[in-house]
């Protein structure tokens, strides 16, 4: 009689390893799916960087081989008034009052004054104006005025931060006041100074937020020289310091006639025969010096992230030499020009030369990018969103320059 087997557990083993196998293959190929996912993905990613930077680098390197000058929008022609810019608006201002323009030229507010000799200090839209040994100082921004601040005492110098707070600085004749009033002339603060203790303020400057005002005093020490450029916290952190006193240093034999806020935590200092930045938003230091020796400087530009600073050269690489530093003080580019200059811009990582009658435009590693010549004689030229395009305004029109 033949033998029966039961054979249900082999085709039960042999039916468990398929799928087993099949469980494997499955799972690995999920597994390699992924990978090729993952792959893609992080090929895709790279090429898409490579591609930005490529069009990044395409944009900041462009350079231009045409200009292209639109037709002109009539203003006023305001005899003696200056120019400048604010913000992206026309600033005019003369002895008699003070108004701000749109690209398209009409009048958004005006101001009206006696003043023998204004001057104008802006942060970032914010305007003010005053008048040496005068009393009053008018405070606006591209919207309009925001007060108006009498000092009851000459004014000797005054700046003003992005909302409209001012740091003015005082003459009561054998003291020099410091006074911070607010837009509506609200005194907010104050203290004062002598030239036997601290020495007399030759220059003043506020950060955009108003909470720091840097003061640049100078003073015989044992019958020579000396600067003291000394910090005030109108913070938190000033409250418990005597005068709101954060911090100084003193440069002797060194005269140091500029300060100035970059940001609020960058500033800077040009003194006769060095360039100074300092650092901190509460109580700054020293960050670093870039000595001039001997030569002069004849003018210095800033943004928020650069400063210029221009010598006479007198070579054959140009009549001028522009250094530009960063905002912790290292030399980045130095540009050589010819032309005579009424203004250095830095904007759009672009640096924009510019006189009444020519202009040149470089990257910021100072390669030549267009030099060219305007149609008329210019007084302010204003960058705008399109880093190709630029409004110029004339004596008595704004027209738009776009460079190709």
């Amino acid at each position: 009689m033949a033998e029966v087997r039961d054979f249900t557990k082999y085709i039960n083993k042999n039916t468990d390893e398929d799928s087993n196998q099949q469980e494997i293959s499955y799972t690995e190929k999920i597994r390699k799916h992924r990978i090729a996912v993952a792959v893609r993905t992080v090929i895709i990613m790279i090429l898409t960087v490579l591609l930005v930077m490529a069009i990044y680098v395409s944009w900041r390197d462009k350079t231009y081989t045409e200009v292209q000058f639109s037709s002109a929008i009539r203003i006023s022609d305001t005899s003696g008034a200056e120019a400048m810019n604010l913000d992206g608006y026309v600033l005019q201002y003369s002895k008699d009052g003070v108004s701000c323009l749109n690209a398209q030229g009409e009048a958004l507010w005006n101001q009206t004054y006696q003043m023998q000799n204004p001057t104008v200090h802006t942060c970032k839209n914010v305007v003010a104006v005053g008048d040496y040994n005068g009393h009053n100082i008018y405070v606006a921004n591209t919207s309009g005025i925001l007060g108006e601040i009498d000092t009851n005492l000459p004014i000797r110098d005054f700046c003003v931060a992005s909302q409209g707070v001012v740091a003015a600085v005082l003459d009561d004749q054998t003291v020099t006041w410091i006074y911070l009033f607010d837009a509506k002339g609200e005194t907010l603060a104050s203290f004062k100074t002598t030239m036997q203790d601290s020495g007399y303020p030759v220059d003043v400057s506020i950060s955009p937020s108003g909470e720091l005002v840097c003061v640049s005093y100078l003073k015989a020490d044992n019958g020579r020289l000396k600067t003291s450029v000394a910090f005030f916290n109108f913070g938190a952190v000033g409250q418990n310091a005597t005068d709101n006193y954060a911090s100084g240093f003193d440069y002797p034999g060194t005269v140091v006639p500029y300060v100035q806020f970059m940001n609020d935590s960058k500033i800077f200092a040009a003194a006769d025969d060095r360039i100074m930045f300092f650092s901190g938003s509460e109580v700054p230091t020293s960050q670093t010096e870039a000595m001039t020796g001997e030569e002069e400087i004849r003018s210095v530009f800033y943004n928020d992230s650069h400063v210029g600073v221009v010598f006479v050269n007198n070579t054959e690489e140009g009549a001028y030499r522009l250094q530009v530093y960063g905002n912790t003080g290292t030399l980045e580019t130095t540009v050589y020009f010819d032309l005579e200059y009424v203004d250095i811009l830095f904007n759009d990582d672009q640096i924009t030369i510019y006189g009444e009658d020519e202009f040149l435009l470089c990257d910021m590693n100072g390669n030549v990018k267009f030099g060219g010549n305007f149609d008329n004689a210019v007084r302010v030229m204003i960058p705008t969103g399109i880093r190709s395009k630029f409004l110029l305004v004339t004596r008595n029109s704004i027209e738009t320059m776009e460079l190709k």
